[in-house]
């Protein structure tokens, strides 16, 4: 097995009916941008009925319909959010953990030690978290798991990566290693996935690829390590 092995995420995704929510840091092939990209997908109706938007800097979740929210703890929250110099991105309201933690002085790692897997039994749904953190026209970048010990959910299991910027490679970590019932929890370390410089190009090939019946929405950001400009593509299946 080749270790260093870089995947297409177009092959990850293809084989995989239900990832469920995902997460990709990593830079961009010419080594000019820091890239981030969050989708999220759903089975039931109360999960299919979500919309992304943009809010300046952040991104927030919100019900496509209203009237047909049937319990918004779990699917209505901003998945990424801008703190100084980091950018954070995650599959839940933990990204409002990470924000005010770096802003009381903790760690991205110490902010999430106060939250534990979704209470969403018999699933337990894991709670995945990314970090770009800019310095001096460069980026390192981080990604936590937070996932169920056991089928009865009694314990958290903590997991932490830490990663330098390495062109035209990325990192992805989902939720769900595919479909099931209860679904089975993402294992292993996050996937090593291309990366390449049209933020077009790597939008389109996660959202054609993503499963027709359960994709929800996309989002992508390019950062110019430079100038700073951000770039980015939003995509929701409700629009």
């Amino acid at each position: 097995m080749d270790i260093y092995k870089i995947n297409c995420i177009k092959e990850l995704l293809s084989s995989n009916t239900y990832p469920g929510r995902g997460i990709i840091i990593g830079k961009s092939d010419d080594g000019k941008k820091a890239v981030t990209a969050y989708f999220i997908m759903g089975r039931s109706d109360n999960s299919r009925n979500r919309v992304f938007i943009e809010n300046g800097d952040e991104v927030i979740i919100h019900p496509f319909d209203a009237s047909k929210v049937e319990d918004p703890s779990l699917i209505i929250y901003s998945p990424i959010r801008v703190y100084e110099n980091k950018l954070i991105v995650t599959n839940g309201d933990q990204t409002d953990t990470v924000y005010d933690g770096l802003a009381s002085g903790m760690s991205f790692e110490d902010a999430l030690t106060q939250r534990e897997f979704e209470p969403d039994a018999p699933n337990f749904t894991p709670r995945i978290s990314g970090m770009i953190t800019f310095d001096e026209n460069d980026f390192t970048y981080k990604m936590n798991i937070l996932k169920s010990a056991d089928k009865e959910g009694t314990a958290c299991n903590r997991f932490n990566y830490s990663y330098k910027a390495l062109a035209g490679l990325g990192h992805f970590i989902h939720t769900y290693v595919c479909d099931g019932n209860p679904i089975p929890t993402f294992q292993g370390e996050p996937e090593r996935v291309y990366i390449p410089s049209d933020i077009d190009e790597f939008t389109q090939a996660i959202w054609s690829t993503l499963n027709e019946q359960n994709k929800i929405s996309l989002y992508v950001r390019f950062v110019d390590l430079e100038t700073g400009d951000v770039e980015n593509r939003m995509i929701n299946k409700n629009a």
